[in-house]
C-alpha cells in the first residue's frame, strides 16, 4: 500500500512540477518549443495506406489510389498528421517505475501486488527515397521487480518496415516484428499501444498473460497493382507465432500459430469513394499438451470506404466465411474439441481522423480467428479505440481502449472475454525531455482467471527523445 501510495504522489509531482519549469522557460523564449515528433506518447509508426506520402489528398482526383484500410493489413497510426517525418533518426531512453496489484494473474492463490523499475533503450531509422520506404526500429527493455525479482527480465523488440516501389503503380511491402517479453506492459507504449485497424483479418492479441517468458513473431508480405486509371488488384500474406517458454507458468494458455493469405480488387467510384471485394483464406493453429488443433477458413467480403477529406477515412466490409475444425488430441485437464464446420458472418467497421493536433481511431470486427493462446480457434468480436489530443503546445493526452469475447469453436465454455483501458498524460520539458504518467485497468473472465481476473497499474516515467535528419 505504501508503494502505491508513493506511485500516486510521483504522479501528481510530475504533472505539477514542468509547469514551474515552463513558467521560467517563459522568460527568456519568445514561444514554448513544440512536441518533439518521438514523443513516446504519439509515436507509433504510419500504416503506409497512403504508400509513404504524408501530403497525398485523397480527395482530389489523380493516377495514384490508395490501398483502402479493409484490404492494407496495416494498423492505423496514432501521430497527429502533423508529427510525420521521414529521413529521420530518432532515439532516446524511457525510465519508468510502476505498482501492480496483480503481477501473477491467477498464477497465485491471492493477488500480488509490486513495484516495477524499467529502462527502455529506443532507435528508430525512418527513411525516404524515390522508390524505398524503410522503417527500421530496436527497443530492448530491462525490467526490475522489488518483491517477485525472480521475474526480472531482460525484453528485446524488433520490428522492420519495407515498402517499394517497383513502378508508378506496383508497390510491394514487407514488415516483420519480433518481440521477448515476460509481460505485456513492459514496454515503452506502456499499454497505450492498442493496435487499431481497418483491416478485415485483424491479428487476435487480445489475452494478456501474467508475468511469464513468451516469444512472439509476426511477419507479412504483399503486393499491389494498379492496372488502371480507377481499378487496382493486390494479394497478402501472413504469418504469426506465439510461444511460451515455461507452461507453467500460464496455466490454461498454449503455442500458437497462424497462417493466412488474401487476394482482392478494388474499384475507384470517385476520388472519396472506394468498393472492392477481398478472398481470404486462414490456417489457425493451436498447441495444447499432447495435441494440435488446426482450424481453416476461408471468407469472400465486400467492402466499402469513404475518404471525405485528407487524413480521414471511414470503412464498412462484410460477407460469409466458413470454418472447418478437426478432432484433435485434447490437453490434460482440457475438455475435448470436436470437429466442427460451418458457415459464419464476418463483418467489421473502422473509422480514422487525423488532425494536426489530435486523432482518433476506432474499429469493431467479428470473424473467426486465432485463439491468442487458447487451445483452439475462436469466434472473435472485438472493438477498439484510440484517441489522442495535443492540449497545449507541450501537453498531450492520450486514452487507449480494446474489448475482445473469444468463443472457442465448438466449445464455448473454455473462452471468454477482456477489456482494456489506459490513460496517459504527457508534458514536454524543453525539445528532448518528457515525463508522462497514466493508469491502465485490465478485466480478464477467462476460466484460468476467474480467480483473479482485474490489474490495475499505475505508472510514471521520465524520458530523453532525440531526432536528427539523415544525411545533414
Amino acid at each position: 500500500m505504501n508503494a502505491a501510495i508513493t506511485i500516486r504522489s510521483a504522479m501528481l509531482l510530475l504533472l505539477s512540477a514542468p509547469l514551474c519549469v515552463q513558467a521560467q522557460q517563459g522568460q527568456t523564449q519568445p514561444s514554448a518549443p513544440a512536441p518533439a515528433a518521438s514523443a513516446p506518447l504519439l509515436s507509433v509508426p504510419g500504416n503506409g495506406s497512403n504508400e509513404g506520402d504524408a501530403n497525398f489528398d485523397p480527395t482530389v482526383a489523380g493516377d495514384r489510389m490508395l490501398t483502402p484500410p479493409p484490404v492494407s493489413g496495416q494498423s492505423y497510426p496514432l501521430a497527429p498528421s502533423s508529427e510525420e517525418k521521414a529521413n529521420y533518426i530518432r532515439g532516446g531512453v524511457i525510465f519508468d517505475a510502476a505498482y501492480s496489484d496483480n503481477v501473477l494473474g491467477s498464477t497465485s492463490a491471492t493477488p500480488v501486488s509490486d513495484v516495477s523499475y524499467s529502462v527502455f533503450p529506443t532507435v528508430t531509422l525512418d527513411e525516404t527515397t524515390t522508390r524505398l520506404h524503410t522503417l527500421l526500429t530496436y527497443a530492448p527493455g530491462f525490467t526490475f521487480y522489488q518483491r517477485t525479482s525472480g521475474y526480472n527480465q531482460a525484453d528485446q523488440n524488433v520490428s522492420i518496415d519495407l515498402r517499394y516501389r517497383l513502378s508508378p503503380h506496383v508497390t510491394v511491402s514487407l514488415r516483420d516484428s519480433l518481440q521477448k517479453t515476460s509481460n505485456v506492459f513492459n514496454q515503452p507504449d506502456q499499454g497505450l499501444g492498442v493496435a487499431v485497424s481497418g483491416s478485415a483479418q485483424a491479428l487476435n492479441n487480445s489475452i494478456v498473460a501474467p508475468l511469464a517468458d513468451q516469444l512472439s513473431n509476426t511477419g507479412g508480405a504483399g503486393i499491389t497493382y494498379q492496372y488502371g486509371a480507377d481499378s487496382m488488384i493486390g494479394a497478402s500474406g501472413t504469418f504469426t507465432n506465439l510461444h511460451y517458454a515455461n507452461p507453467s507458468q500460464v496455466p490454461g494458455l498454449f503455442d500458437g500459430a497462424t497462417r493466412a493469405g488474401s487476394a482482392f480488387y478494388a474499384h475507384r467510384l470517385s476520388p472519396r469513394n472506394y468498393i472492392g471485394a477481398t478472398y481470404q483464406y486462414q490456417e489457425l493453429l493451436a498447441y495444447p499438451t499432447g495435441g494440435t488443433n488446426q482450424t481453416q477458413t476461408h471468407g469472400i467480403l465486400a467492402f466499402y470506404t469513404f475518404f471525405p477529406a485528407t487524413h480521414f477515412s471511414v470503412s464498412l466490409f462484410g460477407g460469409p466465411q466458413y470454418y472447418n475444425s478437426g478432432v484433435q488430441i485434447v490437453a490434460a485437464g482440457v475438455a475435448p474439441i470436436p470437429a466442427a464446420n460451418a458457415w459464419t458472418p464476418a463483418a467489421g467497421a473502422s473509422l480514422n481522423w487525423r488532425l494536426p493536433r489530435g486523432n482518433v481511431a476506432l474499429s469493431y470486427l467479428h470473424t473467426v480467428s486465432g485463439g491468442s493462446g487458447l487451445a483452439g480457434a475462436v469466434e472473435l468480436d472485438s472493438a477498439a479505440v484510440s484517441v489522442g489530443r495535443q492540449i497545449t503546445p507541450n501537453l498531450s493526452a492520450h486514452i487507449a481502449a480494446s474489448y475482445a469475447n473469444n468463443g472457442v469453436l465448438a466449445v464455448s465454455t473454455l473462452g471468454g472475454h477482456s477489456a482494456l483501458a489506459s490513460a496517459a498524460l504527457e508534458r514536454q520539458v524543453g525539445q528532448h525531455v518528457g515525463l508522462q504518467a497514466g493508469y491502465t485497468r485490465l478485466h480478464q473472465t477467462y476460466y484460468f482467471f476467474s480467480a483473479n481476473p482485474d490489474t490495475n497499474r499505475e505508472w510514471v516515467s521520465v524520458s530523453y527523445q532525440f531526432s536528427r535528419p539523415l544525411g545533414r
